[in-house]
């Protein structure tokens, strides 16, 4: 994919380039907002920009992408495509912000890099650019033309229910009438909310309930901030102004963490909020009767913490081969774990599919137990909540 002569240039400068991309992105993303700064009032998460995480996202997918390339020059990445394709279009990202990115990341690189980017420098790095914007550019017009559109669409909130004293469960239906789109369980939707400074910022919400529902459901936790980070705008909004008989903007549904290859044994693991896609995963399991080995994992500070919690057991008692672990660090009962998820003494079949949601450290603890108990790293698959900071560190 990659040409010999830019591979050679690459792999030379990859290094170089590697060390420098947290100060790259650092001076894109100030360069980009400042020429466009409706970018960040209605499309880009402040939250992230302030924490950092989004900046270091994108420097983990350039260089995972070109070490991809360099490393097997006959294939693409596409599971790592494919998850970034998903949250741009749920975004509603179009083709042409990609030449606007490309202006300003490379305007980013030269002003970091200096004399070190010869013309020859300049044009295999733009030459990796392009390899990955334009198989994103075609991967989202695919998601766009199945969906019939890049359309948002208002919702109006016809129930509300508190499942925890941060967690909130929003139900909705179309405001105009026209029936629900269709969606798989696992995925998630864009929520777009106009804030007190009327910037219109989006966040992405696992859908909650299994397909087939009559209503959608979003299961909506308060974000706290601390030193490090501020509160979460939008999910502070949601709790605090959002009530049945609201609207809110959605886009369709979005995500590549779907059950498939049903016929295996499957693992579902989650923690904390990360509970939301693997409820409705389990929820579609039962409606649909299926009869193979689910083991379902989640790990949470307490019962009490534990969002959705009657569905996440009564969706599993459903299922004709379930067993259920739960851990809890704090007040566990006897019939649960206390501390962390540990899969010491859980037996795993060989040939599991595993699907993992919930804080990094949580999953990358629960992979290295499953490939520990010999699961297939292929076969373990992921959704990250915000910024994917996991990017080039699952193969």
């Amino acid at each position: 994919m990659l040409s010999e002569q830019s591979a050679t240039t690459v792999r030379a400068t990859l290094p170089a380039v590697g060390a420098a991309l947290a100060e790259i992105t650092e001076r894109f993303y100030a360069g980009l907002f400042a020429a466009r700064p409706e970018l960040l009032r209605d499309l880009f998460n402040r939250g992230n920009q302030a924490a950092g995480t989004q900046r270091q996202a994108l420097a983990g997918s350039i260089a995972a992408f070109a070490t991809y390339l360099l490393d097997h020059p006959e294939e693409r990445p596409d599971a790592m495509l494919g998850r970034i394709a998903h949250k741009h279009a749920s975004l509603g990202v179009t083709a042409e912000q990609y030449a606007l990115v490309h202006e300003h990341l490379f305007a980013a690189i030269a002003d970091v890099l200096g004399e070190a980017v010869t013309p020859e420098v300049a044009a295999a790095w733009d030459e990796v650019y392009w390899l990955m914007a334009n198989a994103l550019i075609a991967i989202e017009k695919r998601l766009y033309a199945e969906r019939g559109g890049n359309e948002w669409r208002e919702w109006e909130v016809v129930g509300r229910v508190e499942e925890t004293a941060d967690v909130a469960t929003f139900r909705l239906r179309p405001a105009d009438g026209r029936p629900a789109p269709g969606f798989r369980a696992g995925q998630y939707v864009s929520v777009q909310v106009e804030l007190a400074d009327g910037a219109r910022q989006i966040r992405q919400y696992s859908l909650s309930a299994a397909p087939g529902s009559p209503v959608r459901q979003i299961s909506v936790k308060r974000v706290r901030g601390g030193v490090a980070a501020p509160d979460g705008e939008v999910s502070n909004h949601l709790h605090a102004r959002v009530e049945v008989g609201d609207r809110l903007r959605l886009s369709a549904a979005y995500g590549d963490l779907v059950l498939a290859g049903t016929e295996a044994p499957l693992l579902l693991a989650s923690a904390g909020i990360g509970v939301t896609p693997v409820v409705a995963m389990l929820g579609e399991l039962a409606d649909a009767g299926h009869e193979g080995r689910v083991i379902v994992v989640h790990g949470d500070r307490s019962p009490a913490e534990h969002a959705l919690r009657a569905d996440h057991e009564v969706y599993a008692e459903k299922l004709a081969d379930a067993s259920v672990h739960f851990w809890y660090e704090t007040d566990a009962d006897g019939s649960h774990g206390t501390g962390l998820v540990d899969l010491a003494d859980v037996a795993v079949p060989r040939g599991t599919r595993a699907y993992l949601c919930g804080p990094l450290p949580f999953m990358r603890a629960v992979r290295a137990q499953l490939v520990g108990q010999g699961v297939a790293p292929a076969d373990i698959h992921y959704e990250v909540f915000g910024p994917d900071l996991w990017l080039g560190q699952e193969g």
